[in-house]
């Protein structure tokens, strides 16, 4: 239901936005909108601004997008890189990105044809042997080799065919291969200076990387050579503004033309404005509190489920959070496949302290709670630590910057931490490999530290076949097994946001919120 809903809403707005879309660039300079070029700059007499400006929460972690797999991050590489394929946000379905087309010819085995003619931006040619380097890069890496880590062997066929075996067959696949971080980079550059690299990525996306200003904006350029054609918008500048009141009045008095992520108390106010309005769709993304279980009283699972109790999900949707959104029971929402519910956890305070006396806190204890600072989530967090101080549970609720909280989380320094997570494939693997499955603890997503040999078996058994009705039952199973565990307290599935002057033509929501830019334009 709420995957159909999500298309529909995608289907519209790409409706509404095409309305008024004049055709792409053409190669000599002209377009069918009666856009003009001179060198690098568009002229006034096209109508149209030649820079799009906008604000998200967050600055990126890297521009190496098989680190930096935050969104934050990927809403700035997914406009530098592309991926074999991608998902068409439209229909939901897999089409070709740098694959012009593919084939299974066995449980285990595809076999990808690559685009002839695509350029990385250094103008050297994409081939098979930068996507077998690739995806090998990034089963090598701790922060996403969880998406690729399925696969057994890449091999060169020729310059353009690439064959994939996988170690055992594995229906998210292509979906995984769509993820941006699993994005194709030049081999050569890459091998001869990987720190240039990250400083300066190079990819075969729609813009060029030009400067990162860190703390502050990242400006990119448009690819004259892009395989899809030329970016509709010469420029794209991204701003970090942490607090989002503040994303709302830049996009009101016009310093922005998008703000990511607004706040659901300004939603309102953003459509009521004459020059403003608000793209708003289910997301993919739960929020919740991960709990270390390495460190006391945490690994005490009457402890953990106390905690749960304490939590009362749809006041915080109604109140903190203006009624956008619900209440959530498992770590990945509704429209994602492997989705089961098992029942919103009950608030019931008195149940949490009699949880908390028979594990031996019957006075409750001293902990910290971490965020990053969003002032959304600082003031949802400010909400929990109230609810868990009426239990006995005194919280400190500590906010760093998210840098620092990724990586200290990283490293098991928390007692409780507040994240958000988008299961970015669609697929229930995604999401509970990366954050309940043993192998996974730390960078790649697991901050629980959880260890159980029985999640690992269901995680496993899920993932290795193809016929969607077993993994369905397998993740009913482990969707019951994790409500008793209670690693994590699942809070609310969110509704994603943008706020956009209304001169904004072209644009599409991503349900994962890597909304692509490359057919937007803003008109003068």
């Amino acid at each position: 239901m709420k995957k159909n809903l999500l298309r529909l809403v995608a289907a519209t707005l790409a409706l509404c936005t095409m309305m008024g879309m004049a055709a792409c660039g053409s190669k000599d300079g002209g377009s069918a909108d009666g856009t003009t070029t001179t060198g690098d700059t568009t002229t006034a007499t096209s109508g149209y601004k030649d820079t799009l400006v906008w604000a998200q929460g967050a600055d990126v972690t890297s521009l190496d997008p098989h680190q930096g797999k935050e969104t934050p991050s990927v809403e700035v590489t997914c406009q530098i890189f592309d991926t074999l394929v991608t998902v068409d946000p439209e229909t939901n379905e897999i089409v070709g990105q740098i694959a012009e087309s593919w084939e299974q010819t066995d449980d285990l085995t595809y076999v990808f044809h690559i685009r002839q003619g695509i350029k990385f931006h250094d103008g050297s040619d994409l081939t098979a042997e930068d996507v077998k380097f690739s995806l090998e890069r990034a089963i090598n890496s701790a922060a996403v080799s969880y998406i690729v880590d399925f696969i057994d062997t890449v091999t060169v066929d020729d310059d353009y065919t690439v064959t994939v075996k996988t170690k055992e067959p594995y229906g998210p696949t292509l979906r995984n291969l769509a993820i941006p971080f699993a994005a194709i980079v030049p081999k050569a550059v890459v091998e001869a200076d990987e720190e240039a690299f990250i400083l300066n990525p190079i990819g075969s996306g729609p813009y060029t990387f030009v400067e990162w200003k860190q703390g502050d904006h990242i400006t990119l350029k448009a690819f004259d050579d892009y395989y899809a054609g030329k970016p509709q918008t010469e420029n794209l500048t991204m701003r970090v503004i942490p607090e989002a009141s503040q994303r709302s009045i830049a996009l009101e008095t016009g310093e922005v033309d998008l703000a990511y992520d607004l706040a659901v108390n300004d939603i309102s106010r953003i459509n009521e404005n004459d020059t403003t309005t608000v793209y708003e769709v289910p997301s993919l993304s739960c929020w919740y509190i991960s709990l270390n279980m390495n460190k006391e009283p945490f690994n005490n699972p009457l402890v953990r489920e106390a905690l749960s109790y304490a939590i009362d999900r749809q006041t915080l949707v109604d109140t903190i959070n203006a009624g956008s959104g619900e209440p959530a029971d498992s770590i990945i929402a509704p429209g994602v496949f492997g989705y089961y519910s098992t029942g919103v956890r009950e608030y019931n305070p008195e149940k949490a302290k009699e949880l908390l006396a028979e594990a031996g806190y019957p006075n409750g204890f001293d902990c910290s709670l971490w965020v990053n600072d969003n002032q959304s989530r600082i003031e949802m967090c400010q909400a929990m630590q109230n609810m868990f101080q009426q239990v006995g549970v005194n919280v400190n609720l500590e906010v760093l910057e998210f840098g620092s909280y990724i990586s200290r989380t990283t490293n098991g320094e928390h007692d409780m931490a507040y994240f958000g997570w988008t299961t970015s494939s669609g697929d229930a693997d995604y999401t509970y490999y990366s954050l309940e499955h043993s192998s996974q603890q730390g960078a790649a997503g697991n901050r629980s530290f959880l260890s159980d040999p029985e999640v690992d078996a269901l995680v496993e058994e899920a993932r290795s076949t193809s016929d969607e009705a077993t993994r369905q039952e397998l993740y009913k199973e482990l969707a019951i097994k994790l409500d008793g565990i209670n690693n994590n307290l699942n809070i609310f599935y969110s509704s994603i946001n943008v706020g956009a002057n209304k001169k904004v033509e072209g644009f599409v929501m991503d349900a994962n919120g890597y909304h692509n830019l490359d057919t937007v334009k803003v008109a003068q």
